[in-house]
């Protein structure tokens, strides 16, 4: 389901949260679908568990999960959540841009990562 990366710099929680995330968005998990408990894949992964409730926390305050007491997690098939997550990455871009442009960067070097991001998710 999720592997992790030890040698990775991002921190563990980050990585989970991605990897369910990707889950998610490319439809290996289904709206509805009900996530591992907390203390399962705490298990799985051999981590601590307060690692898996803080990414999957986030991952409800995206609106990628929701939580029903007693009943666990469960993947969100809400695409207003997908909607607000591209607005919010929309503007994280602009910002590198607007900064990557401050630092000298060209046009055609931003249009050149840009077409290497779409070679990337071929």
């Amino acid at each position: 389901m999720i592997s992790l990366n030890y040698r990775d710099a991002s921190p563990i929680y980050a990585q989970i949260k991605s990897g369910l995330k990707k889950l998610i968005m490319t439809g290996a998990m289904k709206e509805g679908d009900k996530l591992p408990s907390v203390r399962a894949l705490a298990t799985e992964l051999a981590i601590n568990p307060n690692t898996i409730q803080k990414a999957y926390n986030e991952l409800e305050n995206e609106g990628y999960i929701y939580s029903v007491p007693g009943k666990g997690s469960f993947a969100c098939g809400d695409i207003k959540a997908d909607e607000r997550r591209k607005d919010e990455l929309k503007q994280r871009i602009r910002a590198l841009l607007q900064e990557l442009r401050f630092l000298g960067a060209k046009r055609e070097e931003l249009l050149a990562l840009l077409e290497e991001g779409e070679e990337e998710t071929k």
